[in-house]
């Protein structure tokens, strides 16, 4: 069955949100809602009657008689986390089949989120854990990569940033991930344990808070027959700092205070309060889950640490991405700041970070599917030669618009200096003439300006006759995955005045053309040829009129083939006479007069090295095809 959409799950330590996205469409992902809401604290409880719960329902559902949050970690051997995490998702997939909000079984594909800082062994076994949920298409991707997707998607990156260096920093509930991604590629970045999260925070206080209530003894002792009550107790406690954090000016006043309230009976309140004086003290509180170090601190420093790395390479960041839904504490975004503040670099907290990875997720998976589909069929055309027909059924067409520029060009650098150094009887016999004519035609050939001509001949051949052809191929192919036609194309890179750094097609390509004509012309004895031409028709034979056509060689009469020979080697014409018999305009004439034969020697000359061409074809084929391979790297990012 084909798959029909893409569903990100982003199963947090704090919250679960979820997301879907249409794999044929490019639609933005829609998020998708669970007991009526879009975000879902991560908590799975069990009624006797009801079965497992999950989310709000499982907090404020009466009779629950089991409740578990927070629950999101590496993937280990204890047998109730590995329950309670396959059982939540397999709860959220049942929900979400059952309110029809998607196709379920093998039309969906479901993306998990994990920590950026997660081991491959370590996502691959989390996913096989996923899997026993009863998900058949199921993936699990860095929440790192998902940022950067959804970020890149909704018009946040621009083109440039996302080819250069942008620094992810994901502050998650359990862990703070930082992912350097340059020039497309991810690359965590490992600063030691990674155990700061903004749970740690709710902790801290429900700790103050349990220490300073009135009956704090009486409650550790129902925490610890009844943990459900102590899941409601540190949800009342993250509660209470997420209001504070969306209103610190607020909560600044001492009398004013971010609350949140969990009844454990009809007598027992647990009443969770911070403003401004009370969070600093905890945020600046040495906690043993960092090594005695503050929260504050601990982020600092490892901030401060990325930062460290990056320049070790030389790197600096042209965007720092935050997200994650601690990143709306405002210090965290005030260190960032600190640390990064190089010009260069822009600092940009995502605005939704509570769904981001969700729909970043879902537009990973949607991209992964386009992605190979794109390049499966940019594979196909390359298996099916057609980029090599394209090729050989223009070569006569590039051989027709080099002769009459080499021709003229052969006759202005070689044949007129060649007869002006006979007529100033510079050169003594015709056969001294011939070798001076080859040698300046080799010269002028292997001259910048005989490899000018050529270059220019050859970007109009590719850019009138092969481009056209091949982007009648391609095409099609980008508007099927809603990429630009020029994502494909090569007017640009055929230019020798612009050639993308990273492409060099045009070089390679007119580099080995180039010498292949070069070589033809040189090597295969069209060069003998043309001089041949010239000295047979319009030097030899006026000579022999002039001097009889029977000449030395002790007195024998020479075939006409003897006679060039001997005129060829042995007349020296006097320089009194080498002007009348060869004028200024009749070196004109002559140069006039051979163009046409010149033009007809060299085009044969060049269509008989058919094997040679062949060899060119070869050639122009691989480089367009490493270099289209290229493009195609470089246009996946396009896709949506």
């Amino acid at each position: 069955m084909k798959i029909f959409e893409t569903i990100g799950f982003d199963l947090g330590h704090g919250e679960t949100a979820v997301a879907r996205a249409i794999v044929e469409s490019i639609e933005p992902p829609q998020m998708l809602e669970v007991n009526n809401k879009k975000n879902q604290v991560t908590a799975l409880g069990w009624h006797p009657q009801l079965g497992y719960l999950v989310g709000e329902q499982a907090l404020i559902q009466a009779g629950v008689t089991r409740l578990q949050i927070s629950f999101k970690q590496k993937p280990n051997n204890d047998p109730n986390y590995r329950e309670t995490i396959s059982t939540f998702i397999a709860t959220y997939y049942r929900k979400l089949k059952e309110s029809k909000q998607i196709e379920g079984g093998e039309s969906s594909y479901f993306y998990v989120g994990c920590p950026s800082g997660w081991t491959i062994s370590e996502r691959e076994e989390y996913q096989k854990l996923l899997q026993v949920a009863g998900i058949p298409l199921l993936s699990v991707i860095p929440e790192s990569r998902a940022a950067f997707m959804q970020a890149k998607e909704a018009g946040k990156l621009e083109y440039e940033k996302l080819k250069s260096s942008v620094l992810m920093i994901d502050i998650g509930s359990s862990t703070t991930d930082f992912t350097l991604v340059k020039s497309l590629q991810e690359i965590p970045i490992d600063f030691g344990s990674n155990a700061l999260g903004a749970s740690l925070i709710d902790k801290a206080i429900f700790e103050r808070t349990l220490a300073q209530h009135e009956r704090s003894q009486l409650l550790e002792k129902i925490f610890t027959e009844y943990p459900h009550h102590q899941a409601r107790c540190e949800l009342a406690c993250r509660k209470a700092k997420e209001d504070y954090f969306s209103n610190e000016q607020v909560y600044s006043d001492p009398q004013t205070f971010a609350r949140g309230f969990e009844s454990i009976n009809e007598q027992i309140y647990f009443i969770p309060q911070v403003n401004k004086l009370i969070m600093e003290e905890i945020l600046n509180q040495p906690l043993p889950q960092l090594g005695q170090k503050s929260w504050i601190q601990s982020f600092r420093e490892a901030v401060s640490e990325a930062k460290q790395k990056l320049d070790k390479e030389n790197i600096v960041p042209k965007l720092v991405l935050m997200t994650g839904g601690a990143s709306r504490m405002q210090f965290t975004r005030q260190i960032c700041q600190e640390i990064f503040s190089d010009r260069q670099t822009l600092l940009r907290p995502d605005p939704e970070p509570e769904r981001c990875i969700a729909l970043g997720l879902a537009r990973v998976g949607r991209w992964d599917l386009r992605a190979t589909a794109f390049k499966q069929e940019v594979d196909t055309l390359f298996g099916s030669n057609k980029l090599q027909q394209i090729i050989e059924k223009h070569i006569p067409e590039l051989i027709a618009s080099l002769t009459k520029p080499l021709a003229d060009s052969l006759l202005e650098n070689a044949v007129k200096p060649g007869l002006k150094d006979w007529q100033k009887n510079q050169i003594r016999t015709l056969a001294e003439l011939e070798t001076s004519m080859k040698h300046r035609a080799e010269q002028w050939f292997k001259s910048a300006n005989a490899q000018q001509i050529i270059n220019n001949q050859c970007i109009s051949w590719f850019n009138n006759k092969i481009q056209p052809n091949l982007a009648a191929q391609t095409d099609p192919i980008c508007r099927k995955f809603h990429i630009p036609r020029s994502s494909l194309r090569f007017e640009d890179s055929i230019n020798p005045e612009f050639v993308h750094p990273e492409l060099r097609i045009g070089d390679a390509i007119l580099a080995d053309t180039v010498a292949f004509i070069v070589n033809v012309v040189i090597g295969g004895g069209t060069l003998a040829s043309i001089i041949t031409l010239i000295l047979t028709g319009h030097l030899t034979w006026p000579i022999a009129l002039v001097y009889g056509a029977s000449v030395m060689a002790a007195g024998m009469e020479l075939n006409r083939k003897g006679v060039q020979e001997a005129i060829k080697t042995n007349v020296d014409i006097p320089s009194w006479m080498r002007s009348s018999f060869l004028s200024d305009k009749k070196i004109a004439d002559i140069c006039e007069q051979i163009q046409p034969e010149l033009e007809k020697v060299l085009q044969e000359q060049l269509i008989a090295n058919q094997q040679a061409f062949d060899k060119l074809t070869e050639k122009v084929w691989q480089g367009l095809q490493k270099a289209l391979a290229t493009k195609v790297q470089e246009a996946i990012i396009l896709i949506q």
